[in-house]
C-alpha cells in the first residue's frame, strides 16, 4: 500500500494533514470513539487532560494492535474534547505520536461524554497494508 500525505501551511502546525491518500490493497479498521477517565490501574484521571489524552492514546494502540495495525495506520481521526483550550496540549501530544506526517482530522468541542469523568474521546479510521 502507498500513502501520501497532502500537507498544509497552517496545518502542519496543529498537527493534523487535510488529507490522507492511500492506494493499493489495505484493510481497513474503523475505530470506535475510545476515552481514558481512568488509567490502567483503575485510577481515576478526573480533571487530568494530558494523562487522559496519553492514555486515550494508549488504548486506542491496544485495539489497533489486537486488530493488525498501529497508531501510524490511522489515516483520519475526529477527537471530541470538552473544552477548546484542551486542542492545544492534544495537538502537542498528537505531534509526539506521529511526528511529522499526521492523519486527518478534526477536533470538535462538546458539552459531555456518557461517562463524566471524561475530558476527550477519539474515534478513527485505520488503513493497513
Amino acid at each position: 500500500m502507498d500513502r501520501s500525505y497532502v500537507k498544509g501551511d497552517w496545518q502542519q502546525g496543529r498537527a493534523f494533514s487535510p488529507a490522507v491518500v492511500t492506494t493499493g490493497a489495505q484493510k481497513i479498521i474503523w475505530l470506535a470513539g475510545h476515552g481514558a477517565p481512568r488509567a490502567d490501574d483503575g485510577t481515576p484521571l478526573k480533571g487530568d487532560f494530558e494523562a487522559q489524552c496519553r492514555q486515550c492514546f494508549l488504548n486506542l494502540e491496544r485495539t489497533l494492535e489486537r486488530a493488525g495495525g498501529t497508531l501510524r495506520d490511522i489515516v483520519t481521526m475526529t477527537v471530541f474534547v470538552t473544552d477548546v483550550r484542551y486542542t492545544t496540549p492534544m495537538t502537542e501530544i498528537r505531534t509526539e505520536i506521529f511526528g511529522d506526517d499526521f492523519p486527518a482530522s478534526a477536533a470538535i468541542t462538546v458539552t459531555g461524554f456518557a461517562d463524566p469523568l471524561m475530558l476527550i474521546e477519539i474515534q478513527g479510521i485505520a488503513v493497513v497494508e
